[in-house]
């Protein structure tokens, strides 16, 4: 309980600072609201992506890609505490073990809901997946708006960014890489 308290009276010292009252009635339970807030948004400290997926690993003699596109997220960039919205795409091919479906967006969430950079968030997904499974190659790609290009600084609206981790056959094959971009690229079908 002392945490919660600290960040609320760090919140009502910011609302001072920033020259509101945080005695206002729209303002009185704000710093409570706030504290939540980030509690969630930041409950990715606490989470293992490696137990996450070892928990559902089940043997498999499939040898064929397993892709999982078009996961929302939403995060937090590291420099400015505004928000990175986007979508991930996750790739393995198995190596004698397939994972839970369910864990691949569960082990996005884990890094997305951490203060982060998205170059950081692409690697470290792709890691995740690769330590834990083993699989033959691992591919991920985030596309993703960033609030502190948009709402501040060079304020460009809708500018994304693309980036790219490739483990395994994905970096070593180019056949295998193409096939995962076309499959990321191809629009689902209308009745998604």
């Amino acid at each position: 309980m002392k945490k919660q308290e600290e960040f609320e009276a760090a919140i009502s010292k910011v609302l001072e600072l920033l020259g509101e009252d945080p005695k206002r009635e729209g303002l009185l339970k704000t710093p409570s609201r706030v504290a939540k807030a980030w509690e969630f948004l930041t409950e990715g400290y606490h989470e293992d992506p490696e137990a996450i997926l070892n928990k559902a690993l089940f043997t498999s003699s499939n040898d064929e890609m397993v892709v999982v596109r078009d996961i929302e997220f939403y995060s937090t960039c590291e420099h400015h505490m505004l928000p990175i919205i986007g979508r991930v795409h996750v790739a393995y091919i198995p190596n004698g073990k397939v994972v839970g479906l369910s864990k691949i967006p569960r082990i996005v969430n884990v890094f997305a809901r951490r203060l982060q950079i998205q170059e950081q968030m692409t690697e470290q997904i792709a890691d995740a997946i690769s330590n834990s499974i083993n699989p033959k190659g691992v591919a991920v790609v985030v596309h993703a708006r960033h609030m502190c290009m948009e709402m501040r600084g060079v304020q460009k609206i809708n500018s994304t960014t693309v980036s790219s981790a490739l483990r395994g056959l994905f970096k070593s094959d180019q056949r295998t890489r193409s096939e995962f971009y076309n499959i990321i690229n191809t629009p689902a079908p209308s009745n998604f």
